[in-house]
């Protein structure tokens, strides 16, 4: 599914120096759309602390707790576990809303981003 075409993009996306997000294809996708990257600094972690909580929920209430015994069955449990992460559970982080939610108030963009 393209995100970009079922809801407003935001004015930045906050990310460490992976390989995943250093690529010319991820910068030429936020340049083109208008979106800022912006990168932590190295070794801070904390710095992007919204994904560091997600990769360790994700690790800690699933891939940590179930065996796979199938690619097929991996798929249908991360994609279960999304379901119920994102459409679900509220999140303190984000005023007690699920994040699906929260996507659809919107996030702040643009200039609005800029005067806070």
């Amino acid at each position: 599914m393209d995100v970009a075409g079922t809801r407003e993009l935001p004015y930045a996306i906050t990310v460490d120096h992976g390989t995943e997000f250093t690529s010319t294809a991820l910068d030429e996708w936020c340049y083109q759309r208008g979106v800022k990257l912006d990168f932590i600094r190295p070794g801070k972690p904390t710095e992007n602390g919204f994904i560091e909580s997600f990769n360790g929920r994700l690790r800690d209430e699933c891939l940590n707790v179930i065996e796979f015994v199938s690619l097929e069955h991996a798929r249908a449990t991360r994609q279960s576990w999304r379901e119920d992460y994102n459409h679900l559970r509220p999140h303190g982080s984000v005023g007690h809303l699920t994040p699906s939610e929260y996507a659809i108030k919107g996030q702040k963009t643009g200039s609005e981003a800029s005067n806070l």
